[in-house]
């Protein structure tokens, strides 16, 4: 995952735990003992600068009862930005054995890869 899409991933769960601890009427010191973080760590966390380890994130769910789909952004049916901007690439919407020959094909020296093209213009024509 690159860097922009983890910075939005990271203020996707802040703002989601600070929605989430506000309505349980909780300071953020009560969750970060819940959760087993400093304070300042789980501020850190609040304000989108740092993403929870799994096993903080599930314990983060627990202490504000919310589910971990909507602290990453899953439970709205749309695709969260995070996630639009680390798609993978149209090659995982092919078929296998085209991604197979890709991966062929990306090993192969550009002599190699020419050949590879008249052959494939020819069988083309057939």
């Amino acid at each position: 995952m690159g860097q922009p899409s983890t910075s939005k991933l990271a203020a996707n769960v802040g703002e989601i735990a600070r929605e989430a601890r506000q309505r349980a009427g909780l300071t953020q010191a009560d969750v970060a003992e819940r959760v087993g973080l400093a304070t300042e760590v789980y501020g850190r966390l609040e304000r989108g600068r740092m993403l929870p380890s799994v096993p903080s994130l599930r314990r983060l769910c627990i202490a504000l009862r919310t589910p971990s789909d909507i602290f990453l952004g899953l439970n709205t049916g749309e695709v969260p930005t995070w996630v639009a901007e680390s798609a993978p690439s149209e090659e995982y919407d092919e078929v296998p054995e085209l991604r197979r020959l890709m991966r062929t094909l990306r090993k192969l020296d550009a002599a190699q890869l020419k050949l590879i093209g008249l052959v494939a213009a020819a069988l083309q024509k057939r």
